[in-house]
């Protein structure tokens, strides 16, 4: 349990009764107001600012009974203690100047982070890895505009001649840094928010197969009748240390059915909102089927980052598959991939 803020001495005086030196660690009796023992543990003190929130703060580490634990959050909130609102230490800590915005946010991504590479990158932001290379690109840029603007306005001063190469390569290596930073933090929302992929196409072309074999479970029913998916169906994957967010969608064709017709309603508003299309097409029919009518009816955004993968027979279950002694390759204008 941890105690922010100036009533976090008085409280340990009332709680251990016994003198705490600041950061370190006692063995302590716990003791309620009428003196009888709440758990014994380990009680810490930090001085203010020397603490994670910049305040006085105090830790009470006791067993992991919920009973105790209760009994030693009420004898505390007696003593004019709240519970803390969530975030609310770290918004201390900014506050105080202990953290900076990104190290503020990182905290959060390190507690919501759903794989390995996604808290090591939060971790570097809260050591103030992304901070430090922020500002070491903003003292490149006012370095280089204060050079420019002493020369601009006090041309008769004894002041280095502006060098336009050298400026034009320093602005350039500004510049550099900038897009490599700007692309460190799109891989960090990646890792932090995940990457969502939805799997879109006619109906009994293998999307539901191709979702279990990467899912390597059975997570869609498959089963040779078409349209047999109707709603979405997401699963969350770890590839590479990147989370991918695969959504399962019914197949897009027209009809009458109310129900089917909700399901591709649905299948056309998470393409919408999709980072990325997988749209997988049946090469056994391909001749048969004008792949381009479902494509040009998705939303523009979605047609730039569609992928088409040309499904090959018996590859995936071969329930979602038809069979054919012919192979046709995948058009010119649209890359493809054999699964």
């Amino acid at each position: 349990m941890r105690i922010s803020g100036p009533l976090a001495r008085a409280i340990a005086d009332n709680i251990v009764r016994r003198p705490l030196s600041p950061r370190v660690a006692t063995y302590a009796r716990f003791v309620g107001t009428g003196g009888e023992t709440l758990d014994r543990g380990i009680a810490l003190r930090y001085e203010a600012p020397h603490s994670y929130t910049g305040e006085d703060v105090l830790e009470l580490h006791a067993h992991g009974s919920p009973v105790a634990l209760d009994l030693l959050l009420q004898e505390v909130s007696s003593l004019g203690a709240r519970l803390a609102r969530p975030g609310e230490f770290s918004e201390r800590a900014f506050l105080n100047g202990k953290l900076d915005l990104t190290q503020a946010e990182a905290i959060a991504d390190l507690i919501d982070s759903a794989t390995a590479e996604a808290a090591r990158a939060a971790l570097r932001s809260l050591e103030g890895e992304f901070s430090a290379r922020v500002r070491e690109i903003f003292e490149q840029l006012v370095a280089l505009r204060a050079h420019l603007e002493g020369t601009l306005d006090f041309p008769e001063d004894e002041i280095d001649t502006v060098d336009t190469a050298r400026l034009g390569e320093q602005l350039e290596g500004a510049l550099d840094a900038t897009a490599s930073l700007i692309t460190q933090a799109t891989l960090g929302r990646m890792l932090t928010d995940g990457v969502r992929v939805v799997i879109a196409g006619p109906p009994n072309v293998g999307k539901s197969s191709l979702l279990n074999r990467l899912a390597r479970d059975d997570c869609a029913i498959v089963t040779a009748v078409a349209g047999t998916t109707r709603d979405a169906i997401h699963v969350e994957i770890s590839l590479g240390g990147l989370p991918f967010h695969f959504t399962d969608t019914a197949g897009l064709r027209a009809t009458s059915d109310p129900v089917e017709s909700e399901g591709v309603r649905r299948t056309r508003a998470a393409v919408a909102q999709a980072d990325h299309v997988l749209f997988v097409l049946d090469a056994s029919d391909f001749g048969a089927r004008d792949s381009g009518d479902e494509t040009e009816r998705l939303p523009v955004g979605a047609r730039l980052s569609i992928s088409s993968v040309w499904s090959q027979p018996c590859a995936l279950a071969p329930a979602a598959m038809r069979s054919t002694s012919r192979r046709r390759r995948a058009p010119a204008w649209r890359s493809s991939s054999s699964i």
